[in-house]
């Protein structure tokens, strides 16, 4: 049995207000905040979770989780360095009119949905994701990240509490 992390990158990983504050980073691909991920390293080590990509950020990666952009092999990078990895991403269900719309927050949920249906053997599952989602089912399992803030020591205790309990 295994724990699935769903995570979102922007809005999570860094913030508004890291953005405005690192412009010479975002310039050169660099959009994660180092500290974001060292919170998230904690909630991975402590529960063994299973790092599951949900974010747009997915689709720079190949079916074999092979890196296609360099904003990802940043992101696998600060990963590694903080001893993690991602395990999978979801299923991508979105239209021409979401992506163009950017409105992915209309098929997120069932995306992570058809993920959780191909697995079977997840005992716990937490979204983390600074989105309204819109679903019933997937509320009871989201920590909701402010997207000015980013992941606090207080949506990874939510967060450890949904998947431990």
């Amino acid at each position: 049995m295994m724990r699935a992390l769903f995570l979102d990158i922007d809005g999570v990983l860094n913030s508004t207000v890291w953005n405005a504050d690192h412009q010479p980073e975002i310039a050169q691909g660099i959009l994660i905040d180092r500290e974001k991920v060292q919170l998230l390293s904690h909630l991975v080590h402590d529960t063994h979770a299973q790092v599951i990509l949900h974010s747009g950020w997915r689709m720079w990666l190949d079916a074999q989780l092979r890196l296609l952009r360099k904003e990802a092999e940043i992101l696998m990078q600060h990963f590694t360095e903080a001893g993690f990895s991602i395990a999978g991403v979801t299923p991508d269900l979105t239209t021409e009119e979401i992506r163009k719309n950017k409105q992915f927050s209309l098929v997120k949920a069932e995306e992570i949905l058809a993920w959780l249906s191909r697995h079977e053997n997840v005992q716990s599952w937490v979204v983390l994701d600074d989105l309204e989602l819109h679903h019933e089912q997937i509320s009871a399992h989201q920590v909701q990240t402010d997207p000015s803030v980013g992941l606090t020591w207080s949506n990874i205790h939510s967060a450890y509490q949904i998947l431990v309990g």
